[in-house]
Parts: C-alpha cells; sequence; structure tokens
C-alpha cells in the first residue's frame, strides 16, 4: 500500500511540475496579411505569435474558420512568414486590465503604453466586449452634461448617458470641438479613442488636451491609420470598454471616439478579406452590425453606476450626409450635431448647424422656458440663413417679415452665442442664460 501511495505521489508531483501545453500549429498557406494554419482551441479575437525568419515573432489575429483551418490576419505587415512557420497561441484577447492608473496615459490598442512612461500598475480586469445589461434595467437619461460648449449646452443639451454622433466633411474643426468638450466638460472620467486619424494629429491631440488640470481624468487608446483594420476595431473596444469600467464604478464618463467612420472602414477590410459580399458603398453586412454592439454599450448604468455620455464623429466624405456609416449611426444615435461649412467659411465656429442638427433627450431634461427659449432661436437662424442670398441682393425691404426683421436685427447676438474661442469656457447654466437672453431681445 505504501508502494502504491509513493508511485502516485511521485506521478502527481510529476504532473504538478510539468509544463501546460501550447496550443500551435503549422502555417499552411499565407496569403499577404492572411494566414491559414492547423486548427487548434481558439476563439475569434485571440492573440498569437508567428515565427517569422527574422527571429522575431510576428503578432496575428484570429479572425475566422475554414476546413478546421484557423485564419490570422497578421497586425503588422511585411513580416518574413513561409509554409511551416509555427503559430502558437499567447492570449485569448478576451479582456484587459483597468483600474484608476489608466489616467494622464496614452495607450496603443493592445494596452500598450506609447507615452515613453513605465506600464501602469493594474489589478483589475474587464471583458474586451463588455457585459451585457438588462435595456429595462438602466437608469433613464434625466440629468444634463456639461461639455463646456456653449452652442450645444443651451441648443442641443446633452444628457448623462446620450449618445450623439458628430457629423462633419474634413477641415470643419471636428477635431477642435472634440478638443473643447475633452478639456472643459465636467465628467468625472474622459476616454478619447482615436480610431484611424492621422498620427500627427494624435499626437496634437494628445498634447493639447492632457494638460495638468485634464490629465488625473483622461486617458487616451491611440490607433493612427497605418495600423492594420484588426488593431483599429480593438483599439474601439478598448476605449469602450475602459469607458464601462468606469462608469461600473459609479462614475460619469464622457466617451469621445474620432472616428466611427474609420472603425467601419476596418470592419470593411476584414469582411471582404474574409468573402462577405458588399453591398452600398462596398460595407459588408458585418459592418451594419458592428456599429450598433458598439454604440450599445455605452449609455446610462443600472441603478448605482455612472453614465456613458459617448460623442461619435462620422466623417461626411464630400459632404454627403446620406452615407450608408451616416445613416446607420444617425437610426442608432440618441441625437446628432451637423457641422456645417458654411459657418467654417463665415468664421463661426464652431460650426454647429442648428437647424439641422438634433438632441433626442434634451426636452426631457431641460425646463419649458429652456426649451421655448431654443426653438425661437432656431427659428430664427432658419430664417436668416434661408433668405439671406434676398436681402443682401437688396430683394427684401425691412417691415415685409417681422419675424425676419428680428432675425436680421439679432444675427449679431446669435452669432456671438453660437461662437466660442477654442480656449473659452461656457458652463451649462451660463449657456442656458445665454440663450434666453437672446430670446427675450426680441
Amino acid at each position: 500500500m505504501s508502494k502504491l501511495m509513493s508511485i502516485l505521489s511521485e506521478d502527481l508531483q510529476s504532473l504538478t511540475l510539468r509544463k501546460p501545453v501550447m496550443l500551435s500549429g503549422r502555417v499552411s498557406r499565407f496569403d499577404g496579411s492572411m494566414i491559414y494554419c492547423d486548427g487548434f482551441p481558439a476563439g475569434i479575437g485571440a492573440l498569437c505569435h508567428v515565427e517569422t525568419d527574422g527571429g522575431e515573432n510576428a503578432v496575428a489575429e484570429i479572425i475566422g474558420f475554414e476546413n478546421s483551418k484557423n485564419i490570422l490576419s497578421l497586425h503588422e505587415l511585411g513580416a518574413r512568414i513561409k509554409v511551416g512557420s509555427r503559430v502558437t497561441l499567447v492570449d485569448e484577447g478576451d479582456s484587459l486590465m483597468a483600474g484608476n492608473a489608466l489616467m494622464g496615459r496614452v495607450f496603443d490598442a493592445l494596452g500598450n503604453p506609447i507615452d515613453n512612461l513605465p506600464d501602469p500598475v493594474l489589478s483589475d480586469s474587464w471583458p474586451l466586449l463588455g457585459k451585457k445589461l438588462n435595456p429595462l434595467s438602466r437608469a433613464a437619461i434625466d440629468r444634463p452634461m456639461d461639455v463646456g460648449v456653449r452652442a450645444i449646452n443651451s441648443l442641443l443639451s446633452v444628457g448623462r448617458g446620450q449618445r450623439l454622433g458628430i457629423i462633419a466633411g474634413s477641415g470643419v474643426g471636428k477635431s477642435v470641438l472634440l478638443g473643447m468638450m475633452t478639456r472643459f466638460t465636467s465628467a468625472d472620467v474622459v476616454v478619447v479613442g482615436l480610431i484611424g486619424e492621422r498620427g500627427r494629429e494624435v499626437g496634437e491631440f494628445v498634447r493639447t488636451v492632457m494638460t495638468d488640470e485634464t490629465r488625473k481624468r483622461t486617458t487616451v487608446v491611440a490607433v493612427p491609420a497605418n495600423h492594420s483594420p484588426l488593431l483599429r476595431i480593438r483599439g474601439a473596444c478598448r476605449a469602450t470598454a475602459i469607458a464601462e469600467y468606469f462608469r461600473d464604478q459609479g462614475k460619469d464618463v464622457l466617451l469621445i471616439m474620432d472616428s466611427l467612420t474609420r472603425v467601419a472602414h476596418a470592419q470593411r477590410e476584414i469582411g471582404l478579406a474574409l468573402g462577405e459580399q458588399p453591398t452600398s458603398k462596398g460595407y459588408p453586412p458585418s459592418v451594419i452590425s458592428l456599429l450598433p454592439r458598439l454604440i450599445e454599450r455605452t449609455g446610462t448604468g443600472m441603478p448605482g453606476q455612472g453614465s456613458i455620455t459617448s460623442f461619435y464623429t462620422v466623417l461626411a466624405d464630400g459632404d454627403d450626409a446620406n452615407d450608408p456609416v451616416v445613416d446607420t449611426s444617425r437610426a442608432i444615435l440618441d441625437g446628432h450635431i451637423l457641422l456645417s461649412r458654411d459657418n467654417a467659411q463665415l468664421g463661426i465656429y464652431p460650426a454647429v448647424d442648428i437647424p439641422s442638427s438634433i438632441s433626442r433627450v434634451m426636452n426631457d431634461m431641460v425646463n419649458d422656458e429652456h426649451q421655448q427659449a431654443a426653438r425661437q432661436f432656431r427659428r430664427l437662424v432658419s430664417l436668416y440663413t434661408e433668405n439671406r442670398d434676398l436681402f443682401l441682393m437688396g430683394g427684401y425691404v425691412q417691415g415685409q417679415d417681422p419675424e425676419l426683421d428680428v432675425a436680421i436685427k439679432l444675427w449679431p447676438d446669435i452669432v456671438g452665442l453660437i461662437s466660442q474661442n477654442a480656449s473659452e469656457k461656457a458652463n451649462f447654466e451660463e449657456s442656458r442664460q445665454a440663450l434666453i437672453n437672446v430670446v427675450g431681445n426680441m
């Protein structure tokens, strides 16, 4: 009996000391950025190391399966990979480390710091794809969020937990507006996702928003345009997951993602590579399903939790507001802010097109006086812009339309309300009172 126990003890010890089996396979086919390897148990999004001729491992991500093969896509192009190279699973890729040490830092899509500072010490984890919430159990959106921008606070009031799109073409002040909100908001935590933007803009934006005052509440996830589509999507998911983590801690979070269109473009590249059929403007069905999955993760939390107020920039190429991504986003979001090239050319910044923008929850949060003043203001702006060419050409005589006369008279005050210097902060109450004062001069 003692001999049997000794044998069992030795076997148990050898099992304990034995190294865990590494899940791996061999490359059977390599098409530029797509790798096909022997199948081994791993899920979509798992990260693997691929041997290269240079001796360094290339990072690839599992994106699908075919005929008992794992399909992977490289994060960086140019790796010297050949048939027979070993592919080894290194990370399931389904969670991230989180904590207060994220504040004041800039990370890439994989969570590596890119600000030349040491790795943060993080003790908590959070699912990369978030946790599902019962929509009937979420708190109502009934409190305003001060974003520090007068035109938005007064005329497009934002609620804590609201999701909005900023629809704009190129060169109309989108990045400046985002920087203003990042610096001036009253949110407890600000999470910025810079997805698919130019590297130069990433550096400029970070230097602008990371001041001594904002650093303690701001974190940035940056994935420039020269990174792979997988990293761009993972960066968007990481920024959203960080926002979810702090919402779960009871914080009111402002999530800014620039841009949702670049995330859609990344998913289009992946979908087409996997053989999906393109639909409108070349977007496969997976793009239309990705956008609501990403956006619906934000919003209010359960009772006792915080909220995520999110702004997503949506690029209108050629100022085309009927792009499929624009249409899909506008249908999902709780409002949209359209930036006008005409306003930008007139020197009105932020170039918010008031009549074409809407906040769908504004009337649930503000009082009747505020609502009435906003409606009257929007009416005056519409009257002025629709008839501007007419009276500038001398085709209008004062007195023909009393309401238009008021709009012309108050136009300097109107421009003064919606214009704001990038270094100027306007809190919610000041913005509301300024709106009431302008309308009160009618």
